[in-house]
């Protein structure tokens, strides 16, 4: 006898989804950024504006390829992704994709959520003839550089400082990692 799995998808997300998707966003980053911003900044993330931000983002991208995922549990959104053309100026958008951003709520981590929502990114960036992704992730974030690497990105060796408030006083440091979306010669 065999023991019945959850009922577990990634997909593109519906303007439905913009609220749950702006909960999670407010949970991972009061976690992810307790190191970096004051408690009280953390506790007045303004998860309403974020709701309107997501909505708007998925009901009128500004691009065709601008997409957001969504990984779920039934109908419980456990994260999300944001792609879209790579911004960076050493990119070529017609052929460079970017991921915007990856949440998975911190409740949910190591259930596979995770690696289903980044093959869904995968899948997605290649069908939108994307043939390299690039990712910046937080210089001191080991466990999302170590579960990357182990899924086949490696730095491209750049680096970038984001100033936070524009003073100096909250930097943010990343590292760029990138993956190769040509698909393997099969048969060779």
């Amino acid at each position: 006898m065999t023991t019945p799995t959850a009922d577990v998808s990634v997909r593109v997300a519906w303007p439905a989804d913009a609220a749950a998707i702006a909960a999670v966003q407010v949970r991972a980053w009061r976690e992810r950024y307790a190191d970096v911003l004051p408690t009280e900044v953390l506790d007045e993330l303004p998860e309403e504006q974020f709701h309107e931000a997501w909505s708007s983002s998925i009901s009128r991208p500004k691009e065709a390829r601008q997409r957001v995922l969504v990984a779920l549990e039934r109908v419980t959104v456990r994260g999300f992704a944001a792609i879209a053309p790579s911004s960076d100026q050493d990119a070529n958008p017609a052929v460079d994709g970017e991921v915007a951003e990856f949440v998975v709520d911190p409740d949910q981590r190591r259930c596979g959520h995770g690696s289903r929502l980044l093959h869904a990114v995968v899948d997605t960036m290649r069908s939108d003839t994307f043939s390299r992704a690039t990712w910046w992730v937080g210089a001191p974030d080991d466990d999302l550089r170590g579960f990357l690497v182990h899924q086949g990105w490696g730095s491209d060796g750049a680096h970038r400082e984001l100033d936070l408030h524009g003073d100096g006083s909250v930097v943010v440091k990343q590292v760029r990692l990138h993956t190769d979306l040509t698909p393997a010669d099969v048969g060779s």
